[in-house]
């Protein structure tokens, strides 16, 4: 058959330990067979980003900012057993932490749903995709321990010199430990926007909830401007698309989203998104089967799983064990990068084709052909557990 053919490249960032066998089997199975594949390629497994001094990762999120689309592998952040392991120059970042940094991008996460695979919420008939404002508070903090009888301000200095100063406690009885937050406008406002733009793409109601009950500046500020950008700049759209925006207290809505059938955008400041996104993937049954997009105010996308490098079964690979691992969350990397692609330049046979990949994939699952972490938690009667090459081919003939 003719390959379908592409207009522009999409970013392809190549990644670490077993999700880099996983990806390179995707390609060779499921995509060039199909696809005359054009990429910008950026190794950032870790051995690469070592000997470039991190430049590749850098140079990965300026072709991101300059293609639009990118897709991802996971990759490994290394600690100090990784330094050792790879004999690293240094410890270097998250690679993700630096796209998002470059990007200024929202990163949102949402299940995927498959038949037989039942989540333990049983109400959750759709996905709930979390936005978590990935800048500021306790991930920039500044924390002290205070000896008893010291005494903790908030001092703000102006740019001509004048401080304000305001008590934050007052030590006498016991010693206790002070912590300093920060946010900026500018933040608040782009994760505003990549919330409602991704909205308007994925046509799905918008909940936003903080604390500002209790805190009356710091998540005041949040609600008024998610609020101004709202009202300013999309509320007209969203009233077209048949959507809407609410905002409450974030123990209102997690009340709401456990009586609810799922189907909205959770946005999240950063370390309520950071519990909750754990928390969602968690009820809906496994981390495998969790999507990873990250969108910037000027509508730039990567796409990635949520998980790891799944370390574990990349040693029993690389022992020559067998090993079950679950694909889909990578495999929806590639296919949400190729419809985003395929929206953008407009290419019909390219994005159906994507759509079915991920039929394909979701009935391969419904059949009862799957991997041992979805085997162990399938309601189906007829379950055949496959290895990971073995899930992909069973995925392949039924496309």
């Amino acid at each position: 058959m003719a390959k379908i053919q592409m207009k522009t490249p999409i970013v392809e960032m190549d990644g670490d330990e077993m999700t880099r066998v996983l990806w390179q089997m995707i390609k060779d199975l499921l995509i060039t067979p199909y696809i005359d594949l054009k990429t910008e390629y950026y190794d950032l497994g870790l051995p690469n980003r070592d000997a470039t001094d991190d430049q590749v990762t850098l140079d990965a999120a300026k072709a991101t900012e300059r293609l639009g689309v990118a897709v991802k592998c996971a990759t490994i952040t290394p600690n100090a057993a990784r330094v050792k392991e790879y004999n690293l120059k240094e410890m270097w970042k998250s690679p993700n932490g630096t796209i998002r940094a470059y990007l200024d991008g929202t990163v949102f996460r949402a299940p995927i749903l498959a038949e037989g695979i039942r989540p333990f919420i049983p109400t959750w008939t759709k996905p709930i995709t979390i936005a978590r404002h990935a800048y500021g508070d306790i991930y920039k903090n500044t924390e002290s321990f205070v000896p008893q009888g010291g005494k903790a301000e908030l001092v703000v200095t102006d740019a001509e010199g004048n401080e304000t100063r305001q008590l934050i406690h007052d030590f006498k009885k016991s010693a206790g430990v002070v912590q300093g937050v920060h946010n900026l406008d500018a933040s608040i406002e782009s994760f505003a926007r990549c919330c409602f733009s991704f909205a308007l793409d994925t046509k799905q109601d918008v909940w936003f909830a903080a604390k500002d009950t209790i805190s009356k500046t710091y998540d005041h500020r949040f609600k008024d401007i998610f609020a101004e950008v709202f009202e300013k700049d999309y509320k007209a759209d969203f009233e077209k698309a048949g959507i809407s925006y609410n905002y409450t207290l974030i123990d209102d809505v997690v009340a709401r989203a456990v009586r609810s059938d799922g189907g909205f955008i959770w946005a999240c400041k950063n370390y309520d998104g950071d519990v909750m996104s754990d928390m969602v993937a968690t009820a809906y049954g496994s981390l495998g089967m969790m999507t990873s997009v990250l969108v910037s105010p000027n509508n730039v996308y990567e796409f990635e799983a949520a998980h790891g490098t799944v370390t574990r079964h990349y040693y029993k690979y690389r022992n020559g064990e067998s090993t079950s691992t679950n694909s889909i969350a990578t495999l929806f990397a590639w296919t949400g990068a190729l419809k985003k692609r395929a929206e953008l330049d407009e290419l019909s046979d390219l994005y159906d084709f994507a759509a079915r990949l991920e039929k394909a994939a979701l009935d391969t699952i419904a059949s009862g052909i799957m991997t041992g972490d979805l085997a162990r938690l399938s309601t189906l009667d007829n379950v055949q557990t496959v290895d990971s090459e073995g899930f992909l081919r069973a995925i392949a003939a039924r496309l």
